[in-house]
């Protein structure tokens, strides 16, 4: 089957979710410009929108509509020419509406299961829960007499255990978005050993369309995002823990945070993206990874406390920050809560005495933003790693042991069969985390 044949009838599974919402927004653009093409002006496009929410469902079109008309704002130029044809369209204004309406037209919301025993392909984005995405793949599987394709976004499940368990015989592959996935243009695609090869051809062509860089993965638990994201915090927690020597809980915590963001010149903290991720959400990744990693314990006693404690992070529908090992405001780290005692803490109480601690940055340090867009980069990042080599203090130390475990990590997850190449696992910290380097270079 051809690949516009094939994406005529398409379901995502959780659409009204913080995941599904951008994936069904990037399918149902792709399904308008397909349209649009004089080859496909006899095929009917439709994508279901499901979700068990039929609130949720209502918000999910505004916001695929608001979404829609902002694609078409920024994109006139190169909308114009695909409505050239359309000579009833005259001016800017015209052609944003058009194209919003016809993005809103593919998209058949639903509350229940049965629309999508008609799909060919399906997109499959529920919560990272085993048994649950079992559950519906299932059903489509048993009912569905398409055969359908299955790409189930998932940051940690073996895709294998998913075809085994569900009997899909290999009409399934993973897709790790990172978020959000409607501006984040990183990928990683997982396929088993017995994967179809039509899927790939068909999840190629997908993503090239709706412009994503796609970076293959081994079939292993937690693939390379994740599981570099796990150890990472694995390796923050162990500091935290020698830390704790010297100076109490929070402030170990805020140290490695400190150092893990602006020593490391990194978007954001370790801790910190931790709360950006949902500390609940890292919490079952790690349980999802535990039984499959056998010479590794994948746990943290560390985010347990804060799940223990009902402190949960992730993101609000706007976007902005929940609170969660720290507060904030206007996504701004205002304190830091504090297990022990129940409440949060200001950072004001113990910003001073951490960033004593920590000493100052190297006179050549430059902010995040500004070294990821810089085109000199790596002849800044070269001559900052020097000098911060060469300062003394603990947040120099502390940071150079970052960057040992950082590189340490990279290796690993190639030589383990984790990522193919050195170059993926780059690629994926820069892309998908948005940091400045890879771990595997020879800049530090």
């Amino acid at each position: 089957m051809v690949y516009e044949d094939k994406l005529q009838n398409v379901s995502v599974l959780g659409a009204a979710g913080r995941m599904g919402r951008d994936i069904l927004l990037l399918t149902a653009m792709e399904m308008a410009f397909q349209k649009l093409k004089p080859a496909n002006k006899k095929r009917d496009f439709v994508l279901n929108a499901m979700d068990v929410d039929d609130k949720a469902l209502h918000e999910l079109m505004e916001y695929i509509h608001d979404q829609a008309v902002k694609f078409a704002e920024k994109g006139i130029v190169y909308l114009r020419k695909v409505y050239a044809r359309h000579h009833h369209l005259i001016d800017n204004e015209e052609i944003i509406l058009q194209f919003s309406r016809d993005v809103l037209q593919v998209i058949r919301p639903c509350t229940r299961l049965e629309p999508t025993f008609d799909s060919t392909v399906i997109f499959e984005s529920v919560s990272e829960k085993p048994e649950l995405k079992l559950e519906l793949l299932v059903d489509i599987q048993k009912n569905n007499k398409n055969t359908p394709w299955f790409f189930t976004n998932t940051s940690a499940i073996p895709i294998d255990y998913l075809d085994r368990e569900a009997g899909l015989e290999g009409n399934i592959m993973g897709l790790h978005f990172y978020s959000p996935p409607a501006v984040n243009k990183m990928v990683e695609v997982i396929k088993t050993g017995n994967t179809r090869p039509e899927l790939s051809y068909f999840l190629k062509d997908f993503l090239k369309n709706v412009r994503k860089v796609a970076i293959p993965a081994y079939d292993v638990p937690g693939f390379i995002g994740s599981g570099f994201m796990v150890r990472d915090i694995l390796h923050a927690e162990e500091e935290v823990k020698k830390l704790q020597q010297d100076v109490s809980f929070i402030e170990a915590v805020y140290i490695m945070n400190i150092v893990s963001q602006d020593f490391l010149i990194r978007p954001m903290g370790v801790f910190q993206r931790v709360d950006f991720l949902g500390i609940d959400v890292v919490h079952f990744t790690m349980s999802v990874m535990r039984p499959h990693i056998e010479n590794e314990l994948i746990h943290s006693s560390l985010i347990d406390q804060y799940v223990e404690h009902g402190i949960r992070g992730g993101l609000n529908d706007d976007g902005t920050q929940k609170d969660g090992i720290f507060s904030y405001k206007k996504d701004q780290i205002q304190a830091i809560y504090d297990p022990g005692k129940k409440r949060y803490i200001s950072i004001k109480e113990i910003e001073k005495s951490c960033h004593s601690y920590t000493g100052k940055l190297p006179a050549s340090w430059m902010p995040w933003r500004k070294v990821k867009t810089n085109p000199d980069k790596e002849e800044i990042l070269k001559n900052y790693f020097r000098d911060l080599k060469a300062l003394p203090g603990n947040g120099s130390l502390l940071a150079q042991n970052y960057l040992d475990r950082f590189r340490q990590i990279g290796k690993n997850l190639v030589k383990d069969k984790v990522a193919f190449r050195f170059e993926d696992v780059n690629a994926v910290m820069e892309h998908g985390f948005q940091q400045a380097y890879g771990p595997i270079n020879k800049l530090f």
